[in-house]
């Protein structure tokens, strides 16, 4: 006669499953990597949710977006390129010097005009 007993206090304990991702590739960057525009079309994602995929096939990323009910959005599409470092570019636009006058040049006209205004003042009166 086979003997099974478990003792009163002993209970199987249930483990939930993890959340896993059923499509695409995750590396533990938490960068999702999809094959293609049709898999990030089928990547699933919960409702009210967005997901970043990166296209490993093109230099593309997609978000995916559902709204409260499930209900997928469109997928939004962007291209990505590398940035290389040539030469900075400075954050304002620089101005042609030929737009600029020096302070000679300033103060000379600041005194023909100042000339002007008094001949036109002594011409008047």
């Amino acid at each position: 006669m086979a003997y099974n007993y478990y003792p009163p206090f002993y209970q199987q304990q249930y483990y939930p499953m993890q959340n896993q991702q059923q499509t695409g590739a995750s590396t533990g960057t938490g960068i999702t990597w999809v094959q293609g525009e049709t898999a990030a079309k089928a990547y699933p994602v919960a409702a009210g949710q967005s997901v970043l995929l990166m296209d490993s096939e093109d230099s593309l990323m997609y978000i995916k977006s559902t709204d409260q009910s499930g209900m997928p959005q469109p997928l939004r599409i962007f291209e990505y390129k590398e940035r290389t470092a040539t030469k900075s570019e400075p954050a304002v636009a620089t101005s042609r010097t030929e737009d600029f006058i020096s302070r000679k040049e300033f103060e000379e006209f600041k005194n023909d005009i100042q000339k002007t205004i008094k001949n036109m003042e002594e011409a008047e009166g």
